[in-house]
């Protein structure tokens, strides 16, 4: 189920809101779980299975590893929980990529499991990763309540893409947690603005994106625009998301951390992955590059550490080669940064800004491409490379047709329209007190009319 999509809208969202607010405080916790298994179980009841399997074992390795809190047990129980996580990560994930490339390099003949990948596996395991190694490091208390950790882990606001909620950030918010109409207004006002951005301006670029996908007349030109449109979109898909969960949460009185800061507006790779996915690189720095040794080590072993976690995060993002690729060259570039020219990009803004949407580009047709093979055949594209005339008819005419929502979503990765509400609600507070509901409501009906009317409406995120 999307949280784009008229049945969450209209159907799932309001009757969960009724029931939540009807019952009683002791019973808000079991209203969240049973909808966030069913919201989880709509598309494929049968990974409910695992789901609560999850649950379970991280429950009860959680509590072994505080009972034998200091011993060797205490280890043992927590890589048994980590192996039972990643194992069926691996194998719903990678197993399929891994038995093939070594069936096609003749190195085994390996069965292929060809399962569907469950929604949101990659963001649950990840929650109970850091539940488990927090408690091991003594950072929480295991949690006793079975519910308040079911539902830290399935809650359905960000259980598909996001962001990655650390226990203990929202550890007291399980136990009590206020509701107030302030607190759900907000809320409110957060995800109409985050589906907005799905839906008119992702779900647009994305008809432009798959309009060059199937174009037999490319040009220099077209790729250009699609390499824009397609960053933007992949932005507005994943951050519009993230604001629809960020504003679900507050509406349940639960307060989630940022996941996007305009990361567009940056003027290195190394400032552009502070302000993108913040819970996934934060979760990859504590869990990972830390216990590597970070930075406190020699410089080639601080290379060595920092390609293995744009390696895992390549693949966290999906089992094929060009995620791979993708990972391996922001890890490069952050290391070369950082070794050689941030200083340089930071003395020189607009040329470090105009350095970075080019990687963001170049990159980022790399992520959406069908293979390493095809992405390469874009980045060729992009350069002129490919024997591709400069001008099509095809480019000319996606000009045209959506030159207008590339400005607007380009101007909408920028901080200009939330600082421009902000100026009128300081300046005309009366005026600006009566103009922001009537224009989410107005932006609620344009995301509906949209979705009647049945346009383009993937999520990226959940193939991850």
């Amino acid at each position: 189920m999307l949280f784009s999509s008229i049945t969450f809208l209209y159907y799932f969202l309001p009757a969960v809101l009724v029931l939540y607010f009807l019952v009683p405080a002791r019973g808000k916790n079991l209203v969240l779980l049973i909808f966030s298994l069913l919201f989880y179980g709509w598309g494929e009841p049968v990974y409910l299975i695992l789901m609560v399997f999850s649950i379970t074992q991280g429950y009860i390795l959680g509590r072994l590893i505080q009972r034998f809190q200091k011993t060797p047990l205490a280890g043992v129980f927590l890589w048994l929980s980590a192996a039972l996580s990643l194992g069926m990560l691996g194998f719903f994930k990678y197993w399929d990529f891994l038995a093939g490339n070594l069936n096609q390099l003749g190195l085994a003949s390996l069965p292929l499991a060809r399962v569907t990948l469950p929604i949101g596996i990659s963001f649950y395991t990840f929650q109970i990763l850091s539940y488990v190694v927090d408690v091991y490091r003594g950072k929480v208390a295991a949690q006793r309540n079975y519910l308040r950790l079911a539902v830290y882990i399935s809650m359905f606001p960000q259980l598909i893409a996001g962001p990655i909620v650390r226990y203990s950030e929202i550890e007291p918010q399980l136990a009590s947690r206020p509701h107030t109409w302030e607190g759900a207004a907000c809320g409110a006002s957060r995800f109409v603005i985050g589906l907005s951005k799905k839906v008119l301006l992702a779900n647009t670029l994305g008809e432009l994106t798959q309009m060059f996908r199937d174009s037999g007349e490319k040009s220099v030109l077209f790729f250009w625009l699609y390499g824009l449109a397609c960053a933007l979109q992949i932005y507005f898909d994943f951050s519009g998301y993230s604001d629809m969960a960020i504003g679900l949460g507050r509406i349940f009185g639960f307060r989630f951390s940022e996941n996007f800061r305009h990361p567009f507006i940056s003027g290195s790779v190394t400032e552009f992955w502070r302000r993108w996915h913040i819970s996934l690189g934060s979760w990859f720095r504590d869990y990972l590059y830390i216990p590597l040794g970070g930075s406190r080590v020699s410089k080639g072993r601080w290379v060595v550490n920092i390609l293995a976690v744009w390696l895992a995060t390549g693949l966290w993002h999906g089992a094929q080669w060009n995620f791979v690729a993708w990972g391996l060259f922001f890890g490069l570039l952050l290391a070369a940064e950082k070794l050689f020219f941030l200083d340089k990009l930071e003395r020189h803004p607009v040329a470090g800004h105009l350095y970075l949407l080019l990687v963001v580009v170049f990159t980022f047709v790399i992520f959406d491409s069908d293979g390493l093979g095809d992405g390469l055949a874009r980045v060729e594209g992009l350069l002129g490379l490919g024997g591709y005339p400069l001008v099509s008819g095809e480019a000319l005419y996606a000009l045209a047709s959506y030159g207008f929502i590339l400005v607007l979503a380009c101007l909408g990765a920028t901080p200009l329209p939330a600082a421009l509400a902000r100026r009128l609600t300081k300046r005309l507070p009366r005026l600006g007190a009566a103009v922001q509901p009537l224009l989410l409501v107005a932006l609620l009906g344009a995301c509906t009319a949209f979705l009647v009317d049945g346009s383009f409406n993937p999520f990226l995120y959940f193939r991850f």
